[in-house]
């Protein structure tokens, strides 16, 4: 079964909102948790608008799945990375300002950058996932900078699935064979839900983990979020 890691960005943003603790963010990551989820992942960014750079080492202490934090991997988020170690890092190359992720690293271009990150975070003993497009090319680049994963952006994936899903699907499943032909792992996620997981799922082989955090938090708003998290496992049964 596919893990999914459930992104709680957006229910700090909504906190954020009133400048207030409600929703608790804590609790919604262990009610998350008890729901089922194998994991939580934040994506805490310079200009701290959703997830804060003060929320990590509370979650770090209570989160009991797997703790995935993701960012640019400027020298503040690598500092609080390392203060607060978590499973899994997952890097991105977002840029100031950047409103959500939507491309992957050159792994070709940055793999000298990205393997002194991966050397550092390696030797906390912290699990390291680079955020990549669907291409061979990127993914090999992955592996020569040491990452121990990869996350298929999957932004393009969902965008083309209405229209014609194997063919939105197809550089992926290319990418992952050459991913489980070099022995690097796979992680996947942008704008899944639960019209597209499934399928995905099926055309990636040995995905080994999901982000997903907006479409969740969204249809949690119709369907409860204890129910919603189990409505996202479901898919990821085989």
């Amino acid at each position: 079964m596919t893990h999914l890691s459930v992104n709680i960005n957006k229910i700090a943003l909504l906190r954020n909102a009133r400048g207030g603790s409600l929703p608790d963010l804590v609790q919604a990551a262990k009610d998350i948790e008890s729901f089922g989820s194998q994991g939580i992942t934040v994506h805490p960014r310079p200009d701290q608008r959703h997830i804060r750079y003060d929320d990590v080492p509370a979650l770090r202490a209570v989160v009991t799945t797997e703790f995935n934090i993701e960012g640019r991997p400027d020298r503040a988020f690598l500092d609080l990375v390392l203060a607060n170690p978590p499973q899994q890092c997952t890097l991105v190359p977002d840029t100031d300002g950047q409103l959500t992720s939507d491309h992957g690293w050159d792994t070709v271009e940055q793999q000298t950058e990205l393997w002194e990150v991966v050397q550092e975070l390696q030797k906390k003993g912290i699990r390291t996932s680079v955020f990549v497009d669907p291409d061979a090319k990127m993914v090999e680049g992955a592996k020569l900078a040491g990452a121990d994963r990869v996350e298929f952006y999957t932004g393009p994936f969902a965008h083309d699935f209405k229209k014609d899903p194997f063919e939105a699907v197809k550089a992926y499943t290319k990418a992952a064979h050459v991913a489980n032909k070099i022995g690097i792992g796979i992680n996947a996620g942008h704008d899944l839900n639960l019209e597209n997981l499934r399928f995905f799922k099926e055309h990636c082989p040995q995905l080994l983990e999901v982000s997903i955090g907006h479409a969740l938090i969204a249809d949690a708003l119709y369907y409860g979020l204890e129910n919603t998290v189990k409505m996202y496992l479901r898919q990821l049964q085989r």
